[in-house]
């Protein structure tokens, strides 16, 4: 029998994306196994995403909502998408369309015995140039002070053993919680599969991570997380513990 998977996306004003999103994954899921869910977690949107979602949780008995009454930011919505998450595997990506569910029928076959994460990398950025810049210093300088050997770390497209998760613990509510997942899967041990993987120009709403009036904040979250999981490291001793 095929191993359960729970699919999530974690959605802030995502009103115009999200429905085609969960169909596309229900469609596909029913591809790979006959037990799967799909989870979106609604991050205190204040367009129509709530109406969307709580519409398709009545149409799909697979599809079900956590609603945050207000917004706790990336992080947040992907720490309750983990915990909310009851199947064998796990996967992710964002609620604006940037990527494409489907794909996952790429990133199902390369999760074999003694391979706990696939990890998309996108095979060519479709943002504007500022975006693409920005996303590039970004990417080269956390692999540089994180020590991190994955060829894209910031691809929200993710396929994980539910398992890792009693290795490692997320704290981050800001968007350098992938950041903080891959230090810590890395750290921990986990054996990481890479598969590249399409990015589509943003349809619709704008982003929330990689911004100008947000690159200040970003850099001091990267600075503080480096400190915690570099220098200090104490996640280190749990992992081996």
């Amino acid at each position: 029998m095929s191993p359960g998977l729970s699919i999530f996306f974690p959605a802030y004003n995502d009103s115009g994306t999200i429905a085609s999103l969960v169909i596309e994954a229900r469609v596909t899921a029913q591809k790979l196994t006959r037990d799967f869910e799909i989870i979106v977690v609604n991050d205190g949107s204040a367009d129509h995403t709530a109406e969307i979602v709580d519409e398709l949780a009545r149409t799909y008995p697979e599809v079900r909502v956590i609603h945050h009454p207000e917004n706790r930011g990336y992080g947040g919505a992907l720490r309750s998408g983990f915990s909310g998450s009851t199947k064998e595997f796990i996967f992710y990506t964002d609620g604006d369309a940037q990527y494409d569910p489907a794909e996952l029928v790429l990133l199902w076959p390369r999760m074999v015995d003694g391979v706990d994460v696939v990890n998309g990398y996108k095979i060519s950025r479709s943002d504007p140039m500022h975006r693409i810049i920005i996303g590039r210093v970004y990417h080269h300088t956390v692999k540089l002070l994180f020590g991190l050997k994955v060829r894209d770390v910031d691809c929200d497209f993710r396929l994980l053993r539910r398992s890792v998760f009693d290795r490692i613990s997320l704290e981050h509510n800001s968007g350098v919680i992938c950041l903080e997942l891959m230090k810590k899967l890395t750290d921990a041990g986990c054996v990481i599969a890479e598969v590249p993987v399409h990015h589509y120009h943003r349809a619709f709403g704008k982003s929330q991570f990689f911004n100008f009036p947000r690159l200040w904040h970003t850099a001091q979250d990267v600075l503080k997380l480096w400190i915690k999981l570099v220098v200090v490291g104490a996640h280190r001793n749990k992992a081996g513990a």
